[in-house]
């Protein structure tokens, strides 16, 4: 059954390809609002389950329902009216690499709006000032580190002042001090915009300093065996596979 606070909702997913099942009978809940973290080893199906959730991939069984809606039981029409409302920031930032940063932000904008190219100009600007990149308009991929391009990256997957926005493995390839920048931005904007946030992780860091609600994977048993805040799964989930992987490398005495 729905949620009533159900943003996010998925129901009964199987995911394979082919014959080959990479998790079956998943089932949580997205609330409004939420930091929603896919979390779980290396192999366990994070990104193909984002991959499903943002119409990318359509699973084997079940599906994703949005404030009630079945995505993939929709036609077309509502699916990409669906998808208009996501935003997606991948690992690499996926930024054109012959367009500048404005280039990059407006292209969604000259695509799905009727605004004058001034008006996308001063939308673009002012998603660049979100992500503390103001002045960088004219700036090429290949000019800016690492960490400024995932903010452009998150820059342009907000072009379109998504309900929802997507992070795939936000924090790879960033360096400690970027990536919890990027924690803290990633914050903000769920803040200050009301945006509910579903990120592929694997990184503890992030997890505890950004997420309230998860759902944990298992590459061996290939399902899901923990959903929930992050913080009290660690602490209390009865399941040692998923007390093992959020204590790693932390000393019992500072999981706390």
């Amino acid at each position: 059954m729905q949620d009533d606070d159900g943003h996010i909702v998925a129901q009964d997913i199987t995911v394979a390809y082919g014959d080959f099942i990479v998790q079956r009978d998943l089932n949580f809940t997205v609330k409004r609002g939420d930091v929603f973290i896919i979390m779980g080893g290396s192999g366990c199906g994070k990104s193909t389950l984002l991959k499903v959730m943002i119409g990318l991939k359509e699973p084997a069984t079940g599906d994703v329902l949005y404030e009630g809606t079945p995505f993939w039981a929709s036609d077309d029409s509502d699916q990409e009216a669906m998808k208009r409302k996501f935003g997606t920031l991948f690992q690499s930032g996926a930024l054109w690499s012959s367009m500048t940063l404005a280039e990059n932000i407006g292209l969604a904008l000259k695509q799905y709006t009727s605004l004058s190219d001034a008006e996308i100009g001063d939308v673009v600007a002012y998603k660049l000032m979100l992500v503390g990149l103001s002045g960088f308009e004219d700036y090429y991929p290949s000019e800016i580190s690492g960490g400024m391009k995932k903010r452009a990256g998150l820059a342009r997957a907000m072009a379109l002042d998504p309900d929802i926005l997507f992070f795939d493995e936000p924090s790879a390839g960033l360096d400690p001090i970027s990536a919890k920048l990027l924690d803290d931005l990633i914050l903000e904007l769920r803040d200050s915009l009301g945006t509910t946030v579903v990120v592929v992780t694997h990184e503890l860091a992030s997890i505890f300093s950004i997420g309230n609600n998860s759902v944990f994977l298992d590459a061996d048993a290939k399902t899901q065996l923990a959903t929930g805040d992050p913080r009290e799964l660690r602490d209390s989930h009865p399941n040692d596979i998923v007390r093992t992987f959020l204590r790693r490398g932390v000393p019992e005495a500072s999981a706390a």
